[in-house]
């Protein structure tokens, strides 16, 4: 289950996203000015998202595929489905984060203030000047971002794929402590559409279940 929610989880709640969490290091990555261009550009897209939903596939390293369904409404509130026979369930209603096990009946809660949604459901997103920020890459027709989520690291180890030149995201990975790679596309993505307030309810709590429990 960790490994299912750790690509959702790790980007989510990573400190380059919750506006400038992360201590500055010696020096910042020098940008272009076509650079520095794109990366306002795509902060104002994240800032001015209000609502999204659509689809995902995850690809984990050891090649086994899991898709599913997402939704996203600022402030705060998200929820990733998996589909079956995958039982994970992530809801955030604003206030907390919850990852069910729909098979187990267990669900983890964290507070939201431990783990501050930034990307997407966050208004104060600032590429250019964030100190987390490592690499900018063009790719075939795609810009790659590459973000460390600790100050202490050398490497990059989230890798955000946008589509140019509407600056969509469209991918990320995340590299974990072993070095293995965990890829999340979206795919048919619509944004500003009307979203029911019973996504974002919370699911049950277990009262045996632990915080960080698989």
């Amino acid at each position: 289950m960790r490994r299912l929610a750790l690509a959702f989880l790790t980007l989510l709640c990573t400190p380059l996203l919750m506006g400038g969490g992360i201590p500055a290091p010696s020096r910042q990555l020098d940008l272009s000015d076509a650079d520095g261009a794109e990366l306002d550009a795509i902060s104002a897209y994240l800032n001015g998202i209000i609502t999204l939903k659509g689809g995902f596939i995850q690809i984990e390293p050891s090649g086994n595929v899991d898709q599913g369904s997402f939704y996203i409404s600022k402030p705060g509130k998200m929820r990733f489905a998996y589909n079956p026979p995958s039982p994970t369930l992530i809801v955030a209603d604003g206030h907390t984060v919850a990852v069910a096990n729909t098979r187990l009946n267990t669900v983890d809660r964290y507070p939201l203030s431990e783990t501050p949604l930034g990307l997407v459901v966050g208004n104060d997103i600032d590429l250019r000047h964030d100190r987390a920020l490592l690499s900018v890459q063009h790719q075939s027709g795609s810009l790659v971002l590459g973000i460390r989520t600790d100050n202490r690291m050398s490497r990059a180890n989230i890798f955000l794929v946008f589509s140019e030149p509407q600056y969509e995201l469209r991918q990320w990975s995340v590299i974990d402590n072993q070095g293995l790679t965990t890829t999340v596309a979206l795919r048919d993505v619509t944004a500003g559409e009307a979203l029911s307030p019973s996504l974002f309810v919370l699911p049950d709590k277990n009262p045996f279940a632990r915080h960080g429990q698989d």
